[in-house]
């Protein structure tokens, strides 16, 4: 999967709760040239969130029909529910020159990477895991087993970082943002 457009793609993983979709909205704010790729999920539709605009929210079968005839440039699956990010949509706006955003779990991110190298993978950490659940019980989504269960993952996940080109902790939404603008815009990540 080669491009010669210039156009820069963004990958930014990290565990549940660390502000993945807070970071990248502020960077999208920040920059509205830059596409931020809406991913699809079999997960159900959590309260304040707008099909087509958070997620593609897709059935089970709808979603393994689409993987099935490679309509996913990645797919993973997480805490029991399928993801993945519609591959055509990507790979048209890197040809027309525009740079793309992926918000993406690990296992996807490892996938982006092996098919598209020259990929920008960052990977955005918390400040502590104390922080991380109380982020996650914050959101009022899920019970305590399922918290539970995210912080499992993300421990994982967090043994993981190195694998990633850049290891950003989110600290504040405004500056790690702006640390992505910089790797968008060819300058290294500083924290």
């Amino acid at each position: 999967m080669s491009r010669t457009s210039g156009a820069e793609l963004l990958v930014v993983a990290g565990p549940s709760g660390v502000g993945k979709s807070t970071v990248v909205r502020e960077v999208v704010e920040l920059r509205p040239d830059v596409w931020l790729s809406v991913s699809a999920t079999t997960r159900e539709q959590r309260p304040g969130e707008t099909a087509g605009i958070d997620y593609v929210f897709m059935s089970r079968p709808e979603f393994e029909t689409l993987a099935t005839s490679g309509g996913f440039l990645e797919s993973a699956e997480y805490a029991g529910n399928l993801y993945g990010t519609p591959r055509e949509p990507v790979l048209s706006r890197l040809a027309n020159g525009q740079d793309v955003i992926l918000e993406i779990e690990l296992q996807g991110a490892r996938q982006v990477k092996a098919a598209f190298p020259e990929a920008i993978t960052v990977f955005l950490e918390p400040p502590s895991l104390t922080e991380l659940h109380r982020r996650l019980a914050g959101r009022g989504t899920e019970d305590e087993s399922v918290i539970r269960r995210r912080e499992e993952v993300a421990k994982t996940e967090l043994a993981a970082a190195s694998e990633f080109d850049y290891r950003v902790k989110n600290t504040d939404v405004v500056p790690t943002a702006h640390q992505l603008i910089r790797l968008i815009d060819g300058s290294a990540a500083s924290g």
